[in-house]
C-alpha cells in the first residue's frame, strides 16, 4: 500500500479580483509565501525538496516573487535564495483535498 498526504487546496484573489487556484506543494509554498510575507522564505529556514520549481510554478501562473541571493558561511558555505512574495494576495479559500 502507498501512502499519501493529503493534499492542499488554496484559492488566493488580488485587488483587481483575479483568481488563482493551487492544489500541493504549489498551494503550500503560496501559503508559506503569504504566512511569511516581507521576510520570505528560504530552503533553509522553511525546508522543502524542489523551492525552486514551486516558486516557477507560481510565477508562471502571473505571482509575483521576488529572489534574493544571500551568502551564508558555516561548513558548506555559499549562496541560497530567498523568495519573497510581491504579490498582494488574500486568501478566498484553503483545504485538505
Amino acid at each position: 500500500m502507498k501512502l499519501r498526504s493529503p493534499s492542499l487546496e488554496t484559492c488566493v484573489t488580488n485587488a483587481e479580483g483575479h483568481q488563482w487556484r493551487f492544489i500541493g506543494r504549489n498551494a503550500w509554498a503560496l501559503l508559506k509565501l503569504i504566512e511569511r510575507g516581507p521576510r520570505g522564505v528560504t530552503p533553509i529556514d522553511t525546508p522543502a525538496p524542489r523551492w525552486s520549481a514551486y516558486v516557477h510554478n507560481l510565477r508562471r501562473e502571473g505571482i509575483d516573487i521576488e529572489t534574493v541571493w544571500e551568502a551564508h558561511k558555516g561548513a558548506f558555505p555559499g549562496c541560497h535564495a530567498r523568495y519573497i512574495l510581491r504579490s498582494n494576495l488574500s486568501i478566498v479559500d484553503q483545504k485538505a483535498a
